[in-house]
């Protein structure tokens, strides 16, 4: 687990759904990379990674993370 802060929570956007997690509960942090929450994410809804593909992990200064597909303005 890599620098957690205590009660974060992560918020998944995905296929019209929302869902908030803990951190702890997908032993990700702060300095985890986006891959490693996205593994951990899949892993926790039992789902292949690669459905993550384009998905972005935006990181609160609150400690708080939102997975969220990409934007496409234009």
């Amino acid at each position: 687990m890599s620098n957690r802060t205590i009660n974060s929570t992560l918020h998944l956007r995905y296929e019209g759904r929302s869902l908030d997690i803990p951190l702890e509960d997908l032993d990700v942090g702060t300095l985890s990379s986006d891959r490693d929450v996205k593994q951990a994410l899949a892993g926790y809804l039992d789902m292949p990674v690669g459905k993550l593909r384009y998905y972005v992990v935006d990181r609160h200064q609150t400690g708080n993370m939102t997975v969220r597909p990409q934007a496409v303005f234009g």
